[in-house]
C-alpha cells in the first residue's frame, strides 16, 4: 500500500501526540486520541479516493459521487458512536478527528512553489500599490478610494 506523504505527515503527527498525551494526560485521553486519529485517517483516505475517482472518471454521476460521499459520512457517524458508547473522552477523540487539519496545512505549505526572485515587482513606494484592494483581490473601483 502507498501512502501519501499527507497521511505519512498525519502519522507521524497523530502518533507524536498520542506519546505527548501518554506522557502528560491519563491513558483514557491518549487512548481516544488514538481512536480519533484512526478514524480521521480512514475517513481522509476515503474523502481522497473519491475525490480521484471523481476526477478520473471512475464516477460518472452525481448519484454515484453522493453515495460514496454518504457511506463515508455514515462510516464515520458509526465509529464515532462507537468510540463513544466504549467510553472514550469525547475531548481526545474530537483532537484526534481533527489532526489532519495541521498535517494538511504543513503539506501545503511545503508543496507552495518556489520564490522567483526574477518576477517583476513593483517598488516599495510606487502608487500603483494603491489601486489593488487586497482584501478583494482586484483594483479598486472609484468608490473605494
Amino acid at each position: 500500500m502507498r501512502i501519501d506523504p499527507i497521511e505519512r505527515t498525519n502519522l507521524t503527527l497523530s502518533a507524536g501526540a498520542v506519546a505527548v498525551s501518554l506522557a502528560f494526560a491519563n491513558p483514557a485521553f491518549a487512548w481516544s486520541l488514538a481512536v480519533g486519529a484512526l478514524i480521521e485517517a480512514f475517513n481522509f483516505r476515503g474523502l481522497r479516493r473519491s475525490a480521484q475517482f471523481l476526477f478520473w472518471g471512475h464516477i460518472r454521476s452525481a448519484g454515484g459521487w453522493t453515495g460514496v460521499y454518504a457511506l463515508r459520512f455514515l462510516w464515520l457517524i458509526i465509529g464515532i458512536g462507537a468510540a463513544l458508547s466504549f467510553g472514550a473522552d469525547p475531548i481526545g477523540l474530537v483532537v484526534g478527528l481533527s489532526l489532519i487539519m495541521p498535517a494538511a496545512i504543513f503539506e501545503a505549505w511545503r508543496g507552495r512553489p518556489a520564490i522567483d526572485p526574477c518576477a517583476p515587482q513593483l517598488a516599495p513606494d510606487d502608487p500603483e500599490w494603491e489601486q489593488w484592494n487586497a482584501w478583494l483581490a482586484r483594483e479598486r473601483e472609484e468608490d473605494d478610494a
